[in-house]
Protein backbone atom coordinates (compact mmCIF):
# COMPACT_ATOMS: atom_id res chain seq x y z
CA UNK A 1 0.00 0.00 0.00
CA UNK A 2 2.98 1.93 1.39
CA UNK A 3 4.32 1.11 -2.23
CA UNK A 4 1.46 2.36 -4.28
CA UNK A 5 1.38 5.29 -2.50
CA UNK A 6 5.01 6.39 -2.91
CA UNK A 7 4.45 5.56 -6.93
CA UNK A 8 1.11 7.78 -6.71
CA UNK A 9 3.22 10.75 -5.44
CA UNK A 10 5.95 10.28 -7.62
CA UNK A 11 3.93 10.99 -10.56
CA UNK A 12 2.33 13.81 -9.78
CA UNK A 13 5.97 15.49 -8.89
CA UNK A 14 7.01 14.97 -12.41
CA UNK A 15 3.77 16.27 -13.94
CA UNK A 16 3.60 19.21 -11.78
CA UNK A 17 7.24 19.49 -13.11
CA UNK A 18 6.42 19.28 -16.62
CA UNK A 19 3.47 21.65 -16.63
CA UNK A 20 5.86 24.40 -14.90
CA UNK A 21 8.61 24.23 -17.38
CA UNK A 22 5.89 24.22 -20.40
CA UNK A 23 4.74 27.52 -18.86
CA UNK A 24 8.03 28.82 -18.53
CA UNK A 25 8.49 28.27 -22.28
CA UNK A 26 5.23 29.95 -23.61
CA UNK A 27 6.44 32.81 -21.43
CA UNK A 28 9.43 33.18 -23.17
CA UNK A 29 8.46 32.64 -27.06
CA UNK A 30 5.48 35.28 -25.88
CA UNK A 31 8.53 37.92 -24.68
CA UNK A 32 10.68 36.79 -27.73
CA UNK A 33 8.00 37.62 -29.97
CA UNK A 34 6.79 40.99 -28.45
CA UNK A 35 10.42 42.12 -28.79
CA UNK A 36 10.92 41.05 -32.99
CA UNK A 37 7.76 42.70 -33.25
CA UNK A 38 9.19 45.62 -31.49
CA UNK A 39 12.21 45.26 -33.52
CA UNK A 40 10.71 44.65 -37.00
CA UNK A 41 8.23 48.03 -36.74
CA UNK A 42 9.09 50.02 -39.01
CA UNK A 43 8.51 54.06 -38.71
CA UNK A 44 6.01 56.18 -41.08
CA UNK A 45 8.01 57.71 -43.84
CA UNK A 46 8.24 61.55 -43.51
CA UNK A 47 6.11 63.37 -46.08
CA UNK A 48 8.05 64.23 -49.07
CA UNK A 49 8.56 68.29 -48.93
CA UNK A 50 8.08 69.80 -52.10
CA UNK A 51 9.44 72.87 -51.48
CA UNK A 52 12.95 71.83 -50.46
CA UNK A 53 15.34 72.83 -53.40
CA UNK A 54 16.75 69.94 -55.57
CA UNK A 55 20.42 69.00 -54.99
CA UNK A 56 22.53 71.51 -56.72
CA UNK A 57 20.03 74.70 -57.22
CA UNK A 58 20.97 78.11 -55.74
CA UNK A 59 17.97 80.37 -54.87
CA UNK A 60 18.12 83.62 -57.04
CA UNK A 61 15.76 85.92 -54.89
CA UNK A 62 17.52 89.45 -54.89
CA UNK A 63 17.22 90.51 -51.56
CA UNK A 64 17.18 94.27 -51.75
CA UNK A 65 15.91 94.62 -54.86
CA UNK A 66 16.61 98.58 -54.82
CA UNK A 67 19.01 98.69 -52.29
CA UNK A 68 16.78 100.50 -49.64
CA UNK A 69 19.82 99.85 -47.07
CA UNK A 70 21.69 102.33 -49.18
CA UNK A 71 24.88 100.46 -49.62
CA UNK A 72 27.51 102.42 -51.56
CA UNK A 73 27.79 102.27 -55.03
CA UNK A 74 31.29 103.61 -55.35
CA UNK A 75 33.31 101.75 -57.62
CA UNK A 76 36.60 99.79 -56.17
CA UNK A 77 38.87 98.67 -58.85
CA UNK A 78 40.89 95.60 -57.22
CA UNK A 79 45.35 96.42 -56.84
CA UNK A 80 47.68 94.39 -55.81
CA UNK A 81 50.53 95.96 -55.79
CA UNK A 82 53.81 93.91 -56.75
CA UNK A 83 54.98 91.60 -54.38
CA UNK A 84 58.76 91.23 -53.86
CA UNK A 85 61.39 89.41 -51.81
CA UNK A 86 58.34 86.49 -51.47
CA UNK A 87 56.42 88.90 -49.24
CA UNK A 88 52.91 90.21 -50.21
CA UNK A 89 52.65 93.84 -51.53
CA UNK A 90 51.00 95.98 -48.32
CA UNK A 91 48.15 96.47 -51.13
CA UNK A 92 47.37 92.98 -50.74
CA UNK A 93 47.57 92.36 -46.88
CA UNK A 94 45.23 95.63 -46.69
CA UNK A 95 42.71 94.49 -49.10
CA UNK A 96 42.45 91.29 -47.27
CA UNK A 97 42.08 93.04 -43.85
CA UNK A 98 39.32 94.85 -45.21
CA UNK A 99 37.43 91.85 -46.76
CA UNK A 100 37.82 90.14 -43.22
CA UNK A 101 36.83 92.90 -41.28
CA UNK A 102 33.72 93.58 -43.39
CA UNK A 103 32.36 90.20 -43.36
CA UNK A 104 32.81 89.54 -46.84
CA UNK A 105 32.98 86.22 -48.50
CA UNK A 106 36.01 87.47 -50.56
CA UNK A 107 39.73 86.26 -50.82
CA UNK A 108 42.92 88.08 -52.51
CA UNK A 109 45.91 86.21 -50.03
CA UNK A 110 45.26 83.20 -47.67
CA UNK A 111 46.83 84.98 -44.84
CA UNK A 112 45.68 81.88 -42.44
CA UNK A 113 48.27 79.13 -44.20
CA UNK A 114 51.12 78.58 -42.78
CA UNK A 115 53.04 76.49 -45.66
CA UNK A 116 53.87 78.02 -48.58
CA UNK A 117 50.90 77.67 -50.66
CA UNK A 118 50.05 79.32 -54.25
CA UNK A 119 46.77 79.16 -55.81
CA UNK A 120 46.60 78.90 -59.70
CA UNK A 121 43.70 80.86 -61.03
CA UNK A 122 42.72 82.04 -65.11
CA UNK A 123 40.54 84.12 -66.31
CA UNK A 124 38.97 82.62 -69.56
CA UNK A 125 37.07 85.31 -71.29
CA UNK A 126 37.57 84.18 -74.72
CA UNK A 127 39.74 81.25 -76.37
CA UNK A 128 43.10 82.07 -78.34
CA UNK A 129 44.28 78.66 -78.80
CA UNK A 130 46.77 78.31 -75.89
CA UNK A 131 43.80 76.55 -72.95
CA UNK A 132 44.50 73.18 -74.29
CA UNK A 133 48.50 73.29 -73.54
CA UNK A 134 47.84 75.06 -70.05
CA UNK A 135 45.59 71.82 -69.84
CA UNK A 136 47.92 69.45 -70.36
CA UNK A 137 50.79 71.28 -68.53
CA UNK A 138 49.13 71.29 -65.69
CA UNK A 139 47.91 67.16 -65.94
CA UNK A 140 51.64 66.68 -66.63
CA UNK A 141 53.07 68.26 -63.07
CA UNK A 142 49.75 67.40 -61.18
CA UNK A 143 48.49 71.08 -60.71
CA UNK A 144 45.21 72.23 -60.05
CA UNK A 145 43.75 75.51 -60.80
CA UNK A 146 40.65 77.34 -61.36
CA UNK A 147 39.34 79.11 -64.70
CA UNK A 148 37.16 81.59 -64.59
CA UNK A 149 35.03 82.03 -67.28
CA UNK A 150 32.34 83.93 -69.28
CA UNK A 151 29.57 82.63 -70.71
CA UNK A 152 30.36 82.54 -74.49
CA UNK A 153 33.52 81.63 -73.92
CA UNK A 154 31.74 78.23 -72.00
CA UNK A 155 29.48 78.01 -75.07
CA UNK A 156 32.11 78.25 -77.79
CA UNK A 157 34.42 75.63 -76.24
CA UNK A 158 32.12 72.83 -74.97
CA UNK A 159 34.84 69.88 -75.04
CA UNK A 160 37.36 72.37 -72.94
CA UNK A 161 35.49 72.91 -70.18
CA UNK A 162 34.49 69.78 -69.70
CA UNK A 163 38.13 68.61 -69.67
CA UNK A 164 38.31 70.99 -67.07
CA UNK A 165 36.30 69.70 -65.33
CA UNK A 166 36.97 65.98 -65.68
CA UNK A 167 40.95 66.81 -64.50
CA UNK A 168 39.35 68.21 -61.43
CA UNK A 169 40.03 72.01 -61.99
CA UNK A 170 37.49 74.58 -60.69
CA UNK A 171 35.37 76.25 -63.59
CA UNK A 172 34.48 79.76 -61.83
CA UNK A 173 31.79 81.97 -62.71
CA UNK A 174 32.90 84.95 -64.54
CA UNK A 175 29.82 85.89 -65.52
CA UNK A 176 27.28 86.01 -68.75
CA UNK A 177 28.61 89.35 -70.96
CA UNK A 178 31.68 90.78 -68.25
CA UNK A 179 30.19 94.39 -67.47
CA UNK A 180 31.33 95.89 -64.18
CA UNK A 181 29.05 95.41 -61.49
CA UNK A 182 29.91 98.51 -60.12
CA UNK A 183 27.47 99.78 -62.80
CA UNK A 184 24.59 97.55 -62.98
CA UNK A 185 21.57 97.17 -60.64
CA UNK A 186 21.15 94.14 -58.20
CA UNK A 187 18.78 91.89 -60.25
CA UNK A 188 21.19 92.63 -63.33
CA UNK A 189 24.07 91.54 -61.16
CA UNK A 190 21.71 88.37 -60.28
CA UNK A 191 20.93 87.84 -64.50
CA UNK A 192 24.62 88.18 -65.29
CA UNK A 193 25.73 85.11 -62.75
CA UNK A 194 22.69 83.20 -62.94
CA UNK A 195 23.31 82.74 -66.68
CA UNK A 196 26.70 81.44 -66.65
CA UNK A 197 25.65 79.45 -63.30
CA UNK A 198 22.31 77.44 -64.86
CA UNK A 199 24.40 76.95 -68.25
CA UNK A 200 27.17 75.04 -66.34
CA UNK A 201 24.22 72.99 -64.15
CA UNK A 202 22.58 72.23 -67.40
CA UNK A 203 25.15 71.37 -69.69
CA UNK A 204 27.50 70.03 -67.71
CA UNK A 205 25.73 68.85 -64.33
CA UNK A 206 28.30 71.27 -62.40
CA UNK A 207 28.08 73.89 -59.73
CA UNK A 208 30.60 76.55 -58.72
CA UNK A 209 30.72 78.66 -55.44
CA UNK A 210 33.46 80.63 -56.84
CA UNK A 211 32.78 84.05 -58.15
CA UNK A 212 35.55 86.93 -59.96
CA UNK A 213 33.96 90.33 -60.95
CA UNK A 214 34.74 91.32 -64.31
CA UNK A 215 37.44 93.89 -64.63
CA UNK A 216 38.27 92.83 -60.75
CA UNK A 217 35.29 96.16 -60.58
CA UNK A 218 33.12 96.16 -57.35
CA UNK A 219 31.60 97.79 -54.86
CA UNK A 220 30.40 97.13 -51.65
CA UNK A 221 26.89 96.99 -53.09
CA UNK A 222 27.56 94.17 -55.49
CA UNK A 223 29.80 92.49 -52.74
CA UNK A 224 26.83 92.15 -50.55
CA UNK A 225 24.46 91.08 -53.82
CA UNK A 226 26.95 88.42 -54.64
CA UNK A 227 27.84 86.82 -51.49
CA UNK A 228 24.05 86.66 -50.72
CA UNK A 229 23.81 84.89 -53.55
CA UNK A 230 26.19 81.44 -52.13
CA UNK A 231 29.18 82.86 -53.55
CA UNK A 232 32.94 83.82 -52.55
CA UNK A 233 34.34 86.60 -54.29
CA UNK A 234 37.89 85.46 -55.65
CA UNK A 235 40.57 88.49 -56.22
CA UNK A 236 44.48 88.20 -56.65
CA UNK A 237 47.81 89.41 -54.87
CA UNK A 238 49.90 88.02 -58.10
CA UNK A 239 49.66 88.96 -61.62
CA UNK A 240 51.31 90.84 -64.52
CA UNK A 241 50.21 92.68 -67.85
CA UNK A 242 49.43 89.61 -69.82
CA UNK A 243 46.21 89.76 -71.39
CA UNK A 244 47.15 92.30 -74.32
CA UNK A 245 47.58 89.62 -77.02
CA UNK A 246 49.95 92.43 -79.07
CA UNK A 247 52.49 92.86 -76.34
CA UNK A 248 53.61 89.46 -75.70
CA UNK A 249 57.12 89.53 -74.04
CA UNK A 250 58.33 85.97 -74.44
CA UNK A 251 58.74 83.11 -72.20
CA UNK A 252 61.46 84.04 -70.34
CA UNK A 253 60.11 87.74 -69.35
CA UNK A 254 56.63 86.07 -68.34
CA UNK A 255 58.91 83.46 -66.23
CA UNK A 256 61.39 85.99 -64.49
CA UNK A 257 58.05 88.34 -63.93
CA UNK A 258 56.03 85.51 -61.94
CA UNK A 259 58.31 83.88 -60.06
CA UNK A 260 59.68 87.08 -58.83
CA UNK A 261 56.40 87.75 -57.62
CA UNK A 262 55.22 84.52 -55.67
CA UNK A 263 55.04 84.65 -51.93
CA UNK A 264 52.93 82.22 -49.78
CA UNK A 265 49.05 82.54 -49.98
CA UNK A 266 49.47 83.86 -53.33
CA UNK A 267 46.47 84.00 -55.40
CA UNK A 268 48.16 84.01 -59.17
CA UNK A 269 45.99 85.23 -61.97
CA UNK A 270 47.16 84.79 -65.26
CA UNK A 271 45.08 85.41 -68.54
CA UNK A 272 44.51 82.34 -71.15
CA UNK A 273 45.28 84.16 -73.71
CA UNK A 274 48.72 84.62 -73.29
CA UNK A 275 51.15 82.88 -75.76
CA UNK A 276 54.02 83.93 -72.99
CA UNK A 277 52.20 82.20 -70.13
CA UNK A 278 51.39 78.72 -71.70
CA UNK A 279 55.55 78.76 -73.00
CA UNK A 280 56.50 79.55 -69.42
CA UNK A 281 54.06 77.75 -67.35
CA UNK A 282 55.70 74.32 -66.65
CA UNK A 283 58.94 76.18 -65.98
CA UNK A 284 57.27 78.58 -63.47
CA UNK A 285 55.35 75.41 -61.44
CA UNK A 286 59.31 73.54 -61.20
CA UNK A 287 60.64 76.75 -59.70
CA UNK A 288 57.65 77.16 -57.22
CA UNK A 289 58.11 73.97 -55.89
CA UNK A 290 62.20 74.04 -56.25
CA UNK A 291 61.82 76.50 -53.96
CA UNK A 292 59.31 75.22 -51.24
CA UNK A 293 56.10 76.21 -52.63
CA UNK A 294 53.24 73.76 -52.71
CA UNK A 295 50.17 74.27 -55.51
CA UNK A 296 46.42 74.13 -53.90
CA UNK A 297 43.18 74.33 -55.12
CA UNK A 298 40.60 77.37 -54.17
CA UNK A 299 38.43 74.37 -52.18
CA UNK A 300 41.40 74.08 -49.96
CA UNK A 301 41.22 77.56 -48.55
CA UNK A 302 41.41 77.80 -44.94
Amino acid sequence: MLKKISVILVLSLILLIFNSCNTHKNESVSEKTNDNQQTLSVAEPEPVNSSKEKPGERNYSVFDENNDRKLSNQKISHSYGVAKDEMPNRISIDNQNMFDEMGWDAICLDNKSEKKVLYLTFDCGYENGYTSKVLDVLKDKKVPAAFFCTLDQVKKNKDLIQRMIDEGHIVGNHSDTHPSFAEISRTKMMEEIKAMDDYLKDEFNYKTDFFRFPYGEYSENAMDLVNSLGFKCVFWSCSYADWDTTKQKGKQYAFDTVTSRLHPGAIILLHSVSSDNAEALGDIIDFARKNGYEFKSLKDLP
